[in-house]
């Protein structure tokens, strides 16, 4: 996988928009009712950054951060400052955030995830990129030290110490970033002044890791 475990510095992305974007196909029937589907099983983050930047140095610091990706070939973090809690943004992490699943007595790994809206039509969102040393994980209600289990960064992967035993609930909370590439082999820079600049919005895509 193309993928550099690099995150866009936080400065850069100041005055980003973006959000999520989902395909859905719709077709009209001659009754007018219509018959809705979707491709996708899970949404696509896009963004657009740059814009607001003023600075020189911090314009040249996107575009040495673009040119280290090499444009569009190499993905990146990216944090969205919207969502990147297992919580709320405003809310403070707890091992008690998420439900990663429960132990069969013998299973010891576990993907991070993240969980939109309740019941039935809630969304499971698989979470691959966790910052590191924010992560926190619950047995049972019971949370564990920092040996009782391993994380792997670039994957989202719990791996656990000790099988939880038949029936025990395995949650987490944590700190992520999205896995994104620039989506624009260019970036355009227009000189206001001798230490003042305007950039043209560079966009963001998500990509599946």
């Amino acid at each position: 996988m193309s993928f550099h475990e690099v995150r866009l510095p936080a400065r850069l992305a100041f005055g980003s928009t973006g959000g999520v974007e989902r395909r859905t196909e719709i077709v009209t029937l001659a009754s007018g009712y219509e018959r809705r589907s979707t491709p996708w099983a899970q949404g696509r983050r896009r963004y657009l950054i740059g814009a607001n930047l003023r600075s020189l140095d911090d314009m040249a610091a996107l575009t040495e951060f673009f040119e280290a990706r090499r444009g569009r070939l190499y993905g990146f973090r990216f944090r969205d400052f919207a969502d990147f809690k297992s919580c709320a943004p405003g809310a403070v992490v707890s091992a008690a955030d998420q439900v990663l699943g429960t132990g069969d007595g013998g299973r010891t790994r576990f993907d991070l995830v993240k969980r939109y809206g309740e019941g039935e039509d809630a969304l499971e969102r698989r979470v691959r990129k966790p910052v590191a040393g924010t992560v926190r994980v619950a047995v049972a209600g019971a949370e564990l030290d920092a040996g009782g289990f391993a994380v792997d960064s670039a994957t989202g992967e719990v791996t656990l110490a000790v099988a939880p035993p038949i029936g025990a609930v395995v949650t987490a909370g944590y700190e992520f970033d999205v896995p994104v590439r620039f989506d624009a082999d260019r970036i355009e820079v227009t000189l206001e002044s001798f230490d003042a600049g305007r950039m043209t919005a560079v966009p963001l895509i998500e990509v599946r890791v």
